[in-house]
């Protein structure tokens, strides 16, 4: 029996056990989206903008790791799903967009809206190509799914709107089989790779996420080197929790414990990561890498034995030829320096902070009008939060806060721009992960520039009255951005935003807001927010002059904030400095 190219598509989807599509309708998505109008068990989610659906299916992929999909109609519909796609591209999640295109007679005449999707997705996708003749199909599906998921990637399928109606008479249903596979080093590398283990007094681990299924392997390995273990921020869901070597993350959101666990170590293992700032490794350290990308391999520290090979199976092969390690010094002052640090941290949320002795001097510098500090809105919510809760978290402070208040205990899980680094991905990503499981805590961490970004999506929430928790760290800042320039010593310029009242904004979308101003109410209003069914938006006015110090603060950064805060007070506006 014949079908069109549009149901062959959509049936594939559904083979493939897609059950959500996000996107915006038009020309020619029509057959498209009707095929799905007709389909039992895929559900259209017509969002505000493209890029939101674009995030919303890449954050599907990441928590199911099976493919996501989104849909972008011709020229400027498609456009707009690059910053998600991109998104999906650099977090190896494999996405399938779906294209529009003029009508195939017009292609190349410079038509209404004509773009070259081939040409355009050239970057961000794997797998691109346009569909022109239904007997192309089912194949060209195929393909793209298959590049998908075996590359962990992006492929886009531009169907033009002639197209999609036209009958297939191949008489089969898509086949999108892929067995996964599992690598490891050959021996001779991996005897290398232990002789250096062994003869190294001091080795601490940065654990990323490439290895979080392997994580009782890894901390087995801990255990037997006796090694701190530094994990980075993508890998706090799998390795934060129950785990007696890990002392957090370093870099700029990291904290003082990891940095001095990596500067002295005198051998680092890195074990699937791709952790990008060179700045915060140690120099003249031995090196061990694994990472089941080759190319991977020393592109951020000189390495002197990189193991090709999935991470399981690798560190399972070096268990065998490790001796253990019974000095545990390195490894118990560095955990001895992260329980003084959390500690640390931990008085910094407390609600009666700013009424101590040490909290009325720091409020003398950073908080002279007594507004909420933003790590007392992370961890409230971190108690708040169920134990299964998946959170989302724009780029920018609301990422450090959660970063640094936000355990990933129980079964919880986390998503963010943490490749790509883009704004206004926290809502987009909730709403996608929220489509999954109704039932499941779904909790976004939004900047207020962020959230602005993409505003028009609440509707969407609203619309199918997604129980989304979303958290507004209302700074009134691009706070990311303030710190960058003050460190640099330049005053703060540009970074203000005139907000509205976000949840006056989220009641007459249909969204129930509640904002906070004052500290003492802080506690309270989140717990009742957590506790009202269906969407709520947590609107929270957070000290816009918080300080967030780098694990390694240097004089330069110290001298350059306190000549930027000399500028601020002596700059009136419209002056040049």
């Amino acid at each position: 029996m014949s079908r069109s190219v549009a149901q062959v598509v959509i049936d594939g989807l559904v083979q493939l056990g897609v059950t959500h599509v996000f996107g915006v309708v038009g020309d020619a998505l029509n057959p498209l989206t009707d095929a799905i109008r007709r389909t039992d068990g895929l559900t259209w989610v017509g969002c505000r903008h493209e890029e939101v659906a674009a995030f919303a299916a890449g954050a599907q992929a990441q928590l199911t790791g099976t493919i996501g999909v989104c849909m972008g109609t011709v020229g400027p519909g498609s456009i707009h799903l690059l910053n998600g796609l991109y998104d999906a591209a650099k977090s190896h999640a494999p996405v399938l967009a779906i294209a529009g295109q003029v009508p195939l007679a017009e292609v190349g005449t410079d038509y209404f809206q004509e773009v070259d999707n081939d040409l355009l997705f050239t970057d961000v996708a794997l797998f691109r190509a346009t569909v022109t003749s239904p007997e192309q199909m089912p194949g060209l599906l195929e393909i793209a799914v298959r590049t998908a998921i075996g590359r962990r990637g992006v492929a886009v399928l531009t169907i033009p709107g002639d197209i999609g109606d036209q009958e297939v008479h191949a008489d089969r249903e898509p086949r999108f089989s892929v067995a996964s596979r599992s690598t490891r080093p050959d021996d001779p590398a991996l005897d290398e790779a232990a002789r250096l283990l062994n003869a190294a007094d001091r080795v601490t681990l940065l654990v990323g996420r490439g290895a979080r299924e392997a994580r009782a392997d890894v901390l087995a390995l801990a255990d037997r080197l006796a090694a701190p273990m530094v994990i980075t921020l993508k890998a706090k869901e799998g390795f934060e929790d129950d785990n007696p070597f890990q002392v957090g993350q370093t870099g700029l959101i990291g904290n003082p414990a990891a940095a001095s666990a990596l500067d002295s170590a005198d051998t680092l293992l890195l074990l699937g990561t791709d952790f990008p700032y060179r700045d915060w490794y140690p120099q003249g350290r031995k090196v061990i890498q694994v990472d089941a990308a080759a190319d991977h391999i020393g592109r951020r520290v000189p390495v002197d034995i990189g193991l090709v090979g999935d991470v399981g199976p690798t560190v399972r092969a070096l268990l065998d030829r490790l001796s253990v390690h019974s000095d545990r010094d390195h490894l118990d002052h560095a955990r001895t320096h992260f329980d003084k640090w959390r500690a640390g941290q931990a008085r910094l949320a407390a609600p009666d902070h700013d009424s101590s002795l040490i909290g009325r001097v720091r409020s003398a510098l950073d908080n002279r009008d007594h507004q909420i500090r933003p790590e007392a809105l992370a961890a409230v919510v971190n108690e708040v939060a169920a134990t299964d809760a998946v959170f989302t978290s724009d780029t920018g402070m609301a990422t450090v806060w959660l970063s640094r208040f936000v355990h990933m205990t129980g079964t919880r899980r986390l998503l963010g721009s943490y490749n790509l680094g883009s704004m206004a991905n926290a809502m987009p990503q909730a709403i996608g992960a929220q489509f999954l499981d109704r039932t499941r805590q779904t909790i976004a961490f939004c900047g207020d520039g962020g959230l602005t970004m993409l505003l028009g999506d609440l509707i969407t929430i609203a619309t199918h009255n997604l129980p989304i928790k979303l958290v507004v760290f209302d700074n009134r800042r691009l706070g990311m951005v303030k710190l960058e320039q003050e460190q640099a010593g330049l005053p703060e310029f540009g970074t203000e935003l005139h907000n509205p009242d976000f949840a006056a904004v989220a009641s007459a979308m249909g969204i129930t807001g509640f904002r906070v101003t004052d500290p003492d109410e802080l506690d309270p209003t989140v717990r009742q927010a957590f506790a009202t069914p269906g969407p709520v938006l947590l609107d929270v006015l957070t000290n816009p002059e918080e300080m967030s110090v780098p694990p390694k603060p240097t004089v330069d950064q110290g001298w350059g904030f306190a000549i930027a805060k000399v500028k601020e007070l002596l700059h009136s506006p419209g002056e040049t400095i």
